[in-house]
């Protein structure tokens, strides 16, 4: 962005703040905008946290989707006359490919948070995560479905 029109922007996001929008303010406004700009400018110019906004955004637009079709699939299986018959309750060891204590720790949540999945434990070794799932059809198919969904796009934000 032009470092003009972005001063011209502060200053006149610090005039509507204020309510004062009279010529000594948004002088004031612009010379805070400036300040403002020449400190960070680093942090804002950098490509890597546009990069990394982008698949944070990413990450929460799949797991939004994922939230409402989990919910949705939970809602027909209680929804079922013969829920015994519906039901195919089952634990299963998800491979990890993420290591550090914050990857795993948003994994483990993402999937307690999705309906009619919940993580259970995180092996020793963080080798694996185990996860309660209400109705398993494919084991490898939800392994598959994890490790591209969630578990990729949150390698992609930490990395």
């Amino acid at each position: 962005m032009n470092l003009a029109l972005m001063v011209a922007g502060l200053a006149l996001v610090w005039a509507a703040i204020t309510g004062n929008f009279s010529a000594l303010n948004l002088l004031l406004g612009a010379v805070i905008g400036a300040l403002t700009a020449l400190l960070l400018r680093n942090s804002f110019a950098s490509p890597r946290l546009l990069r990394r906004l982008r698949r944070i955004v990413a990450l929460a637009l799949v797991f939004v989707w994922e939230l409402m079709a989990s919910a949705v699939r939970v809602a027909i299986i209680v929804l079922t006359p013969d829920l015994k018959s519906a039901l195919r309750p089952a634990i299963i060891a998800f491979p990890l490919s993420v290591k550090s204590d914050a990857e795993i720790t948003l994994l483990a949540n993402m999937i307690t948070l999705t309906p009619g999945t919940l993580s259970i434990d995180v092996a020793e070794d963080r080798s694996v995560i185990y996860v309660h799932v209400l109705q398993l059809g494919d084991r490898e198919a939800l392994i598959a479905e994890i490790a591209n969904g969630f578990e990729r796009r949150i390698a992609e934000i930490f990395r």
